[in-house]
């Protein structure tokens, strides 16, 4: 049933929290920054299509594929009683994120490519491919060939690295679909490369015991390209690439009408309920363009879609939004349906701990696509962001980078191999653990002392020493006299080390003595036995309490 014909409405609720979400609504304070509370920034569009509610409208009633049956409706209500956030999402802890499109051909700046070569970078465009109407964007699609692209050797190398479910990017802001689409002619099986890639990697991944998800940036793509106003002049008078008429629903520039907007809209719906029938991603990412109220009816009816679906494979999924796009009241700490993913560590994530289930994509170099240029971070400096992210009850989600011809350099590879290295040691310290009551000490300018992050599995404590191995004693000042939780320690030990380790307590902490080699590289961890845990911190919802 159409969700929002004359038989079958948004909850009241609902469709006022749409129509709230006005452009003029006052900013959402950020309520509380150290689990990460807030809303939506800026009632600025953020990447969404410009647009109104009854245009949302429209393109909802434009649908004509039928939900699936099941439990779940295109409500709010409907989706806080019947969603779950999936156990295996809340034990995974460090999954794969990535930026493979075309984007990838020119290698330059970043992934947003396609935005500064008609502005900021048309100059080094027309000196290195030509102006844009010789060479536009849709040109770059030949040049995708991933020709060198083996998805089993990809998806062995994300086994090794320790992951546990890996999100590739199926459509960019670009507009350009990575699988084999009935639903846009601009896909990889049809141009291109000429394969399914999202298709292809999905099973390989599926082999190595891997969950895979999809990420879809497509929403975003109605007003991604904005050219200066003589780029425009000169591309319409000659209707080219821009203005081509072959390629006008590739570029969405010609015309963003209303009319435009709408067809826009429901082809957005069409092509992840494509992504949901065909692959059966055990997680559906969204980015930003979807975070506006007014996009609601829409997001409601592919979240019932999807959840339905799932029921009828046995299988557990969720999506993942960021800020408040699936928060009707404009508050993440009351999402509904979809796990929170913040962007960047140290940007918009939890400075603490945050219950319940949140992860944050963080790339694994200086630019979310490859680039020729791009830095890439060591494993010491990712294995820290992991243990820091789970130490406060999230899931590190990280972005690698492929090249256009379906390689990964060699430096992101020897990252991930001592990752999964790390891991095969201390792995236990981070699958299935949730925060502690607070999530570490030291490490900090002026406070002295060693870098701890805590993590609890259980009736276990872990203590991961960050930094450099501090051979002979290791003092944990949570742990003194005291301070310490319930009970009495029936043991200390450390992983990758065979036997229990001496230990004493008094009023400056727990001092342990250490052996004179560390078992690994990066961090150590010390598994502490005997006192009282605090219960695990999941939620149903996903949301803190």
């Amino acid at each position: 049933m159409n969700p929002l014909s004359p038989r079958s409405r948004l909850p009241l609720f609902a469709l006022a929290t749409v129509l709230t979400g006005a452009l003029n609504s006052p900013v959402l304070a950020q309520n509380n920054n150290t689990i990460a509370a807030g809303g939506n920034e800026t009632r600025g569009y953020d990447m969404a299509p410009e647009t109104r509610l009854e245009v949302v409208q429209a393109a909802v009633a434009s649908i004509t594929t039928p939900l699936p049956p099941g439990p779940f409706q295109p409500t709010w209500e409907s989706l806080k009683q019947n969603y779950q956030v999936p156990q295996w999402l809340v034990e995974a802890k460090f999954g794969l994120f990535m930026h493979w499109g075309l984007y990838a051909v020119p290698a330059h700046h970043n992934e947003w490519y396609e935005k500064h070569m008609y502005g900021a970078d048309r100059q080094w465009h027309a000196e290195h491919f030509g102006p844009p109407d010789k060479f536009g964007y849709k040109d770059f699609i030949p040049l995708f060939t991933c020709e060198k692209f083996n998805p089993d050797a990809w998806a062995e190398l994300f086994k090794k690295s320790g992951a546990k479910f890996v999100i590739p990017t199926a459509e960019h802001h670009d507009n350009f679909a990575l699988w084999d689409s009935a639903v846009t002619p601009f896909n990889a099986k049809q141009m291109g490369p000429h394969r399914d890639l999202i298709g292809e990697l999905g099973q390989a991944v599926r082999k190595q015991g891997l969950k895979f998800g999809v990420s879809n940036h497509g929403i975003e793509n109605f007003q991604f390209i904005n050219p200066p106003a003589e780029l425009a002049a000169e591309l319409k008078a000659k209707q080219a690439d821009l203005f081509d008429p072959k390629w006008a629903d590739f570029y969405h520039v010609a015309d963003r009408s209303d009319a435009a907007c709408q067809k826009f809209l429901a082809d957005w719906y069409a092509r992840n309920v494509e992504l949901i029938d065909k692959y059966q991603p055990d997680m559906l990412w969204f980015d930003n363009g979807v975070d506006q109220r007014y996009l609601d009816p829409l997001k409601l009816r592919i979240a019932a879609y999807y959840y339905n679906r799932a029921k009828a494979w046995g299988k557990d999924v969720s999506l993942s939004t960021k800020k408040a796009a699936y928060a009707p009241d404009d508050n993440n700490t009351n999402t509904i349906g979809s796990v929170i993913d913040f962007e960047k560590i140290g940007g918009r994530s939890p400075s603490g701990i945050r219950t319940g289930e949140w992860q944050v994509d963080e790339p694994i170099g200086s630019t979310w696509g490859y680039t020729s240029d791009m830095r890439v971070a060591g494993a010491g400096s990712i294995i820290a962001k992991l243990v820091d992210t789970v130490s406060k009850n999230g899931t590190l989600l990280l972005n690698l980078s492929p090249k256009s011809d379906g390689t990964f350099p060699d430096e992101q590879q020897q990252t991930l191999l001592a990752i999964g290295k790390w891991l095969d040691v201390n792995g236990e310290a981070i699958y299935a653990t949730h925060n502690w009551t607070q999530f570490g000490e030291g490490g900090r300018r002026g406070q002295g002392g060693l870098n701890i992050r805590y993590t609890v599995k259980d009736e276990t404590l872990y203590a991961i020493i960050l930094g450099n191995w501090p051979a002979g004693e290791a003092v944990i000042p949570a742990l003194a006299a005291g301070k310490a939780p319930e009970g009495k320690f029936a043991g200390v030990t450390l992983l990758g080390h065979d036997g229990k380790l001496a230990f004493s307590q008094d009023a400056t902490g727990l001092k342990v003595t250490l052996p004179a080699a560390a078992p690994c590289q990066f961090a150590y961890v010390l598994k502490i036995t005997g006192l009282k845990m605090n219960a695990p911190t999941w939620t149903k919802s996903g949301n803190p309490e």
